[in-house]
């Protein structure tokens, strides 16, 4: 034996184990956690969906995208918490942005004549009210509407902290200038009415 294979003999041979990758359901199958995290969040995410659109019909169609989403992921079920709290928050923000543009598109046919049945909710008060709340939360950058979002939402700083990757230190300031933005942006589109 030469000495190149003594030294092989005398070390062990150790190859690198990959780490487990998280199971991500085969194409067609269900994760096997769905149904616990389901029924341990969907109010959590009906909740945050509804805070953004302000219609419980909506939330609830957000939810059932989510939770579709969260079917197909990887994320573990230990940490799903954060992860649906996010992903109803930038859900149900897209669908906010859509129906605003829906609701350009029905003003413009409607302005050139065609009838268009005015959605009697939009009369109340408190209803435009908060229409321009979220009119102006569709237009901030989405991690500040995301914190805003889910802190009023009842998560605590260390869940949203959790959810979007910061220190629980920096939520604070994130909320804070997020509603900052908000009263900025209500302000501007108050003034270009």
């Amino acid at each position: 034996m030469d000495l190149v294979e003594q030294r092989r003999a005398a070390v062990p041979v150790t190859r690198a184990v990959p780490a487990p990758a998280a199971a991500v359901p085969a194409r067609g199958a269900v994760r096997p956690d769905l149904e616990v995290v389901f029924r341990r969040d969907y109010r959590l995410v009906v909740g945050v969906a509804a805070r953004v659109l302000g219609s419980r019909d909506g939330a609830e169609d957000v939810a059932q995208e989510v939770f579709l989403s969260f079917g197909r992921c990887s994320v573990p079920a230990s940490e799903a918490r954060g992860w649906l709290s996010v992903a109803a928050a930038h859900t149900a923000l897209n669908a906010l942005r859509s129906g605003r543009r829906r609701a350009d598109r029905e003003e413009a046919v409607a302005a050139a004549g065609e009838t268009v049945v005015d959605d009697v909710a939009e009369v109340v008060v408190t209803r435009e009210e908060r229409d321009r709340v979220r009119t102006a939360l569709a237009h901030l950058p989405r991690k500040q509407a995301t914190a805003l979002v889910l802190r009023h939402s009842g998560l605590s700083y260390a869940e949203v902290a959790a959810a979007l990757g910061l220190s629980p230190g920096s939520v604070g300031t994130t909320v804070r200038r997020a509603e900052s933005a908000l009263r900025e942006e209500m302000v501007r589109h108050e003034s270009s009415d």
